[in-house]
């Protein structure tokens, strides 16, 4: 009797929903492989002989490849999550691998273009790894979207800085160790956790306790980052000694342990859901799923939505779904005996199921699509340039500000989530009216920063992480609330590309254009006042430098303007989904 109590509870807790929200975290740990990049190009230009340009071909690749994600997307319709994972982890290992055999000269040199399709497809692993987990866990905390993808996407950005905190614990002293790491750690860890990570029915879970699970989890998320934090200054500061290290590093993955208390606590430690605990439980609305049981006829949203009296919205919620349910049956009754014809309608209304190519005719999602162009495009140039902006203004260690942005960036997406489900919940408000919020923080980032005031590498910093990250909590949710879940995976994997396109505008055009005529300006002027030195010619590090606000003011000038036009085009979708959201979340009225 014992044994199949503990074999019900061992069951209970594979298929635990919270189980498979933690495992999926674990696996985001892993999945953020592109914002290495830059530790990992340094060897790969110096094991090579590239110059600039070439590494900067490899980071279009990577780019590319972090942001491509149809493939992965539309499969994830077709075949299990394990299946969609087990496709990236092959794509990790073999990209990142051939690369690694390359640099240390394992494997002969190959031709530029192949390893730029190698970091293409390496890098492109990561989009299954993020569509199995992000598919999986807002089917399973369908009321909970925005705190659910708000932690996912911020484990996805903190990845870097744990993968990087776990390679100094290892203290290789290969160089190279570091890419093998890319190849081999995420394609472990994925692999261990695949068949966990899986839609469960979690909305047949709901809990009395979810809110303080959740409580608890973002606590654990605020502790994550300030323990980085803390640890950075201190490797940058202070000399620490590699036991310290190591110490400081185990610590590090027993926080990002912690969370899975969580699942073993309700499991073992809870009962079962009991009949008074149940009438607290939030009831599923039933507008968002208007089907009858019946075999032959359905009676579609669409026309509850055109006979309900418009009284009924300002009903307590209680009574409006009574008086839906009424309506329903009534129109189930009145089509059954023909005298209603129950209207089919040409496509699915926003709240409802699409598909991509129905999306891609909507004027809303082209709406989020640009604003999402302009805005991530916008934070993704300055995390792509921090770097170079660092050094433009005299620091010469850049890698506190490129993890700093990484942990603001974390911040960002969990705080996103948590902020916009919280305005959802409480006023129905659209979720798109957090986005404009965010981006007049980074608009106001830019504009500190353009005006050269001081401190503005550190404002632009805790800004444009903020908003950047926010914008990869809040985007997907909005998507799957009022396109669907059916097809989320491609829709999402739509939107990536947003980042991507808006970066090779703003980076390879804007940024990189100005940035080389300030240069060669310098370059000029200094080759000038050095008088009987005019006619030899400068090397190619210094006629490439460029030194001062004016590197990258303008750029964020620009930028900041086209962060004001994106807050525009939210506030648009704002107005156009206000009776969406007013459907899915109202509230009774006062």
């Amino acid at each position: 009797m014992v044994m199949l109590d503990l074999q019900e509870k061992v069951r209970a807790f594979v298929n635990n929903r919270w189980l498979v929200f933690v495992c999926a975290m674990w696996v985001q740990s892993w999945a953020g492989i592109g914002y290495l990049f830059g530790s990992i190009s340094p060897v790969i230009k110096s094991a090579m002989g590239y110059n600039q340009r070439q590494v900067a071909m490899l980071g279009v690749a990577k780019d590319l490849g972090d942001s491509i994600g149809f493939v992965a997307g539309s499969l994830c319709e077709v075949l299990p999550i394990w299946g969609i994972m087990l496709i990236g982890v092959v794509q990790n290992f073999v990209g990142y691998g051939v690369v690694w055999l390359v640099v240390t000269q394992r494997l002969p040199s190959l031709p530029l273009w192949v390893l730029c399709l190698c970091i293409f497809v390496g890098t492109n692993g990561e989009t299954y790894f993020n569509t199995g987990a992000l598919v999986s866990c807002v089917q399973n905390f369908p009321k909970n979207r925005g705190p659910v993808v708000g932690i996912l996407k911020g484990f996805a950005g903190l990845s870097g800085a744990i993968i990087t905190q776990i390679y100094t614990m290892i203290n290789a002293p290969d160089a190279a160790a570091l890419i093998f790491m890319v190849a081999v750690g995420p394609s472990m860890v994925v692999t261990a956790l695949m068949f966990i990570v899986r839609p469960v029915g979690g909305h047949k879970q709901l809990r009395p306790s979810d809110s303080s699970s959740f409580l608890f989890t973002f606590s654990i998320c605020l502790i994550l980052a300030a323990y980085l934090l803390g640890v950075l200054l201190l490797e940058d500061l202070v000399g620490l000694s590699q036991a310290l290290v190591t110490l400081l590093t185990v610590l590090l993955i027993i926080i990002i342990l912690l969370p899975v208390v969580i699942p073993i606590i309700l499991v073992f430690f809870s009962g079962p859901i009991a009949p008074s605990e149940e009438a607290f439980l939030p009831e599923p609305q039933k507008e968002e799923s208007v089907k009858s049981e019946q075999d032959g006829e359905e009676v579609i949203l669409s026309e509850v939505e055109d006979e309900k009296p418009v009284e009924v919205d300002s009903l307590p919620a209680s009574e409006r779904h009574k008086r839906i349910a009424q309506l329903q049956a009534k129109l189930f009754q009145a089509a059954a005996e023909g005298a209603v014809r129950v209207k089919r309608k040409r496509g699915p209304r926003r709240g409802e199921d699409f598909t991509l190519m129905q999306a891609l005719i909507k004027a809303d999602f082209w709406l989020i699509f640009v604003s999402l162009l302009l805005a991530s495009g916008s934070g993704l140039t300055i995390i792509d340039n921090m770097g170079q902006m660092c050094e433009s203004l005299g620091y010469s260690d850049t890698s506190i500000f490129v993890s700093m942005i990484s942990i603001w960036n974390f911040l960002g997406r969990v705080g996103g989530g948590y902020f916009s489900e919280s305005i959802v919940r409480n006023y129905a408000f659209p979720r798109p009216v957090s986005m404009a919020m965010f981006q007049v923080l980074m608009s106001v980032g830019l504009l500190y920063y353009a005006l050269a005031w001081p401190g503005a590498i550190y404002v632009v910093s805790v800004l444009i992480g903020l908003g950047y990250g926010a914008h990869w909590a809040i985007v997907p949710a909005a998507a799957s609330e009022l396109f669907g879940l059916k097809s989320f995976g491609a829709l999402y994997n739509f939107l990536t590309l947003s980042s991507s396109i808006g970066t090779l505008i703003f980076s390879e055009v804007i940024a990189s254009g100005i940035y080389d005529y300030y240069a060669e300006k310098q370059a000029a002027l200094k080759q000038h006042s050095m008088g009987t030195m005019a006619g030899l010619p400068l090397g190619e590090d210094e006629s490439l430098s460029c030194e001062g606000y004016i590197c990258y003011s303008i750029t964020c000038g620009v930028m900041s303007g086209l962060c004001l036009v994106a807050v525009v085009l939210s506030l648009i979708v704002v107005h156009r989904t206000k009776s969406v959201y007013a459907n899915l979340y109202g509230r009774s009225q006062a």
